[in-house]
């Protein structure tokens, strides 16, 4: 003890910290917020941390190699002592982290701690949401797994349907036109760098924010915040009915983080690590990807959606949700805080949790949108067989053996994940035909690998059949223009 307290006095003679440590553990909240429901911000703080411990673990063994992730994941639960517990920890506390932030976000708009002067520290909280809900799906992404790929062409398509950025978008977020070894080291340095890095700067703003502005006092029916009078009867409030928050209000806080960490390592425990599922196969496609729970709500909206509302959803709904966080200190900034004076925003709350809640519970037995209920060997249309040529033939052939049809439908009959072929052939030129085949786009994966060269050409060749009777094929017009004489 003597030698611990000689380097203690040691440093503090040069860092000088004990005065605004012993400041930052004591200051001043009002008795009545020392409470049970003021535990989430210390436990979303808490699980934040067990995160980043688990995360610089993993990181040690983890290979962002798309041909090593896989078979590098399921060596750290097999193989390495107690691997399988720690992606346990770190998975299972990705999901408290989400929910435990979305809580104390609810009790902050609940209890009017968005209101003056704390607008900024609930902007800050909304970044936090936001970067949260970034490292669970970048996370999800590094399993690399089958859920994970398809995941992540799903949520390509979705940023590829922003009108003017989308497709640099889906080239920045993928490395190139497909998903390939070098999609998983951006995500690897975003799951394990940038947004992390986002994530402590935030935290350290909000928390003094927190510290500089005191935490919020309990809402009372008629004690009305104004912005002339508010910051005066705060500091009277705290003065005379203050407690320090160590050690007046911090035994809450802990007891309430050490059950949560409990709760995520019974979990961990009882189910285990997250996946990874089977490998990633473009060429099985009879797959339903759901994604982790932080994002099965969306997954059933867009199950339920009829195709054509897919994209103004994707695009209004998210914009319009985050748009209104933002703004809401600056809508709802005075007035009441009370419960009791604010039933519109009980009411609010309340339909939003039904409605996110009965959306995450369809999410574990909704289909994929749009459904994907074709048969591989549904028959092809004689006429789209008639007349062909061997290598025309040969092409259907790798049509019905790559199960084209699950996602293509042909004469009214097969898939509907993509759009109908039949003319096909007036939209694109050969050239076009390959390029789609090998390197896929949009929902569609890249076939490049998947194919020989003998096969790719008789499907092609086949697609360039597919186009109404009297009507030409679609033709690259910069090489009719050269075929042509010069007059």
């Amino acid at each position: 003890m003597r030698v611990m307290a000689n380097v203690g006095h040691w440093l503090e003679h040069r860092l000088r910290v004990k005065k605004v440590l012993l400041g930052t553990l004591q200051h001043p909240v009002p008795r009545n917020t020392a409470s049970w429901y003021y535990v989430f911000g210390s436990a979303a703080l808490t699980v934040f941390g067990l995160q980043l411990a688990t995360g610089i673990l993993l990181a040690l063994l983890y290979v962002p190699s798309a041909s090593e992730a896989w078979n590098g994941l399921q060596a750290i639960n097999h193989q390495v002592a107690a691997g399988w517990f720690i992606r346990g920890l770190h998975g299972w506390g990705s999901n408290f982290m989400v929910v435990i932030v979305l809580i104390h976000m609810v009790q902050v708009f609940l209890f009017g701690a968005h209101k003056y002067p704390r607008e900024l520290t609930w902007i800050l909280g909304v970044f936090l949401l936001l970067f949260t809900l970034g490292m669970a799906f970048t996370g999800q992404i590094l399993r690399f797994d089958q859920d994970a790929y398809w995941g992540l062409g799903i949520g390509a398509s979705i940023a590829s349907r922003i009108p003017l950025v989308g497709p640099s978008l889906v080239k920045l977020m993928l490395g190139g036109p497909i998903i390939a070894g070098a999609t998983l080291s951006r995500f690897f340095a975003l799951h394990v760098f940038v947004v992390p890095g986002l994530l402590i700067l935030f935290v350290l703003v909000h928390v003094l924010l927190v510290l500089k502005l005191g935490i919020n006092d309990w809402p009372m029916p008629g004690r009305v915040v104004r912005r002339a009078t508010y910051l005066k009867e705060y500091e009277d409030l705290t003065h005379r009915d203050g407690v320090p928050f160590v050690p007046g209000a911090v035994a809450k806080d802990v007891a309430f983080s050490a059950a949560v960490l409990l709760a995520i390592a019974v979990c961990a425990v009882l189910f285990g690590p997250f996946g990874p599922t089977g490998q990633p196969d473009p060429t099985i496609i009879q797959t339903a990807p759901r994604p982790d729970p932080p994002f099965l709500w969306l997954y059933s909206v867009l199950s339920y959606l009829p195709p054509a509302a897919e994209t103004p959803f994707l695009l209004i709904g998210p914009a319009l949700g985050i748009g209104l966080l933002f703004a809401l200190p600056f809508l709802s900034g005075e007035g009441e805080k009370s419960l009791r004076r604010r039933p519109l925003a009980v009411l609010l709350m309340v339909l939003m949790v039904g409605v996110f809640g009965s959306l995450e519970q369809l999410g574990f037995r909704t289909p994929w949108s749009p459904q994907m209920d074709a048969w591989s060997q549904e028959p092809i249309p004689e006429q789209m067989l008639a007349h062909r040529t061997p290598l025309e033939r040969q092409g259907v052939l790798v049509f019905k053996a790559k199960q084209c049809h699950n996602c293509h439908a042909l004469g009214e009959r097969g898939g509907q994940r993509g759009p109908a072929l039949d003319e096909v052939a007036v939209r694109l030129t050969r050239d076009q035909l390959v390029r789609q085949v090998i390197q896929g786009g949009g929902n569609m994966p890249a076939y490049g690998k998947n194919l020989s060269a003998a096969e790719t050409s008789a499907l092609v060749s086949f697609m360039e059949t597919l186009h109404p009777p009297g009507e030409p094929p679609a033709r690259d017009a910069s090489q009719t223009a050269l075929r042509e004489p010069a007059l």
